[in-house]
């Protein structure tokens, strides 16, 4: 058997949310390591652009598609143009989020909804309509052992509650579950799910926690590692869970969070 290695090289890759940040990334470093790209965006087109520009730079090929991953609807012509550009799917990297904080007593129900809308159940309507594709192509071994991967992108608060972020928090513990319900269903089909749930990472979401010295302080007490995430720390385990490296990884969260999930208070006994 030939050792496995990081070359997607004749895969199509299609990243939710990809016009910046952590989905920016994670499509460049598909694109280097020879995937084919669906850069899909909902309002920032010139930041799709962009990532479209560098991918191509790099000599890769990547396009950049709208939609809005809460609509059913939209989603299927997500997954339709892009297949209709490249001839097939075979990772789908469900990224696309957003945050709407606020005390649980003063947050709206538009909020929560639209919190759960897209982080939830956008993840849940991307995932559904990859993996229709997957079982109706079937596998290709000559490209990659598993029919399809996908990649959830959760976050360390699908295990750590988050005060005044209650709509973000269920929904990021609810992709855990659907994740692992997902893989559970679809691995006897050779179909591999998994998530990556990052920590404090350096996107413009969250520039308020990491953009002075003071908050960066803060901030880091609450990191072993000693530093804040970069998003390419994220696009690099992207890929390898893309990748027949991690062919036997499937129902698995990786915290990609510089040991923030482990309790840091507790380091001096608590």
């Amino acid at each position: 058997m030939p050792k496995p290695v990081l070359d997607l090289s004749g895969q199509v890759a299609l990243v939710t949310g990809a016009s910046s940040g952590i989905g920016a990334a994670t499509a460049k470093a598909l694109g280097e390591a020879g995937a084919r790209v669906a850069v899909n965006y909902r309002g920032d087109r010139d930041g799709a652009e962009r990532v479209v520009r560098a991918i191509e730079a790099a000599g890769g090929e990547a396009l950049a598609v709208e939609a809005d991953v809460s609509d059913e609807n939209a989603v299927a012509e997500l997954v339709a143009r892009t297949i209709q550009a490249y001839g097939d799917l075979h990772i789908l990297v469900a990224n696309a989020g957003l945050q709407k904080d606020a005390p649980a007593e003063s947050m709206t129900l538009a909020d929560w909804n639209t919190v759960i809308g897209v982080n939830l159940t956008g993840q849940f309507l991307c995932c559904r309509e990859a993996i229709r594709h997957f079982l109706e192509r079937g596998p290709q071994p000559s490209l990659s052992r598993a029919a399809g991967k996908i990649i959830c992108m959760s976050s360390v608060h699908q295990v750590i509650p988050w005060a005044g972020h209650v709509n973000y928090a269920a929904s990021k513990g609810g992709i855990m579950l659907m994740m692992q319900t997902l893989a559970q269903e679809f691995a006897n089909r050779k179909v591999r799910v998994n998530a990556i749930c990052p920590g404090a990472i350096k996107t413009p979401i969250n520039k308020e926690a990491w953009g002075t010295p003071e908050a960066l302080e803060k901030l880091l007490r609450l990191i072993p590692y000693g530093r804040v995430g970069e998003p390419e720390d994220v696009a690099n385990a992207v890929v390898w869970l893309a990748s027949d490296l991690s062919d036997y990884v499937t129902g698995a969260s990786l915290f990609v969070d510089g040991a923030m999930t482990l309790y840091p208070e507790f380091r001096d006994g608590g």
